[in-house]
């Protein structure tokens, strides 16, 4: 008889027993033995109909092929520039990638990019040594003026965004901020200083506590009370 041992999520341990019974299947972080689900490492269960998965609690960035990201400018090199991505790793920005205007060799890159810069961008590619290229063609993918700049667990950022986008539209509406949700953790913030406060102390609440139920009404009834008497809009325009 199929029985789950671990309640959806809790925090479980390398070892530990989630389920036994052939009714339920391992995903990420858990693996079968015998006729148990069993932990893989730390983390956060996440139970979806059948299927048991762990989110870990850390653990930096691994880049994945077409990832919208933020990354930060740090070297400008004679064929395009180089980003630090919060990761181990750096991305590549060739010039063909930057835009669709031509760009002379030898011309002054700083024109385009500066270090120092953020930019919304989006993985081409990652080979097996770990060499990510980026590129700037597509909708939204652009340079970042002004705003600010707040780090995450990189596993948190699917509940960051909510489904359909719905947690973070909430955020975004409450707050008129414009928010860009990068996958490596990376999230930009952009409107009146107060505003912008705001937005950042909420996604790190729903960072903080996005193992825990109820979280999504929880965060509904305190944007509502930073703005009294705000009308939902349903949906999120592609996390821009």
């Amino acid at each position: 008889m199929s029985e789950v041992k671990v309640q959806d999520k809790s925090i479980v341990v390398p070892g530990e027993v989630l389920a036994e019974g052939m009714d339920y299947l391992p995903s990420q972080g858990t693996y079968r033995s015998g006729n148990t689900i069993v932990a893989q490492r730390l983390g956060v269960l996440n139970v979806e109909g059948k299927v048991f998965k762990i989110i870990p609690l850390s653990g930096k960035y691994l880049p994945k092929r077409n990832d919208i990201i933020i990354g930060k400018i740090v070297e400008i090199l004679i064929s395009g520039w180089r980003m630090e991505i919060n990761c181990a790793y750096t991305a590549m920005l060739s010039m063909k990638e930057a835009t669709s205007e031509y760009i002379a060799r030898g011309a002054d890159l700083t024109r385009y990019f500066n270090i120092g810069d953020y930019i919304s961008t989006k993985i081409t590619n990652v080979t097996s040594q770990k060499l990510v290229d980026v590129t700037m063609r597509g909708p939204g993918l652009r340079k970042l003026h002004g705003g600010r700049i707040i780090t995450v667990n990189t596993h948190k950022v699917p509940r960051i965004i909510g489904k359909q986008g719905t947690m973070i539209s909430m955020v975004k509406q409450a707050t008129d901020c414009r928010i860009i949700v990068g996958q490596n953790g990376w999230i930009w913030i952009q409107g009146k200083p107060k505003n912008e406060l705001m937005a950042a102390q909420i996604i790190k609440k729903i960072e903080e506590e996005s193992h825990t139920s109820g979280l999504t009404e929880r965060i509904k009834k305190t944007l509502e009370e930073y703005r009294p008497g705000i009308v939902w809009k349903q949906g999120d325009q592609d996390n821009l």
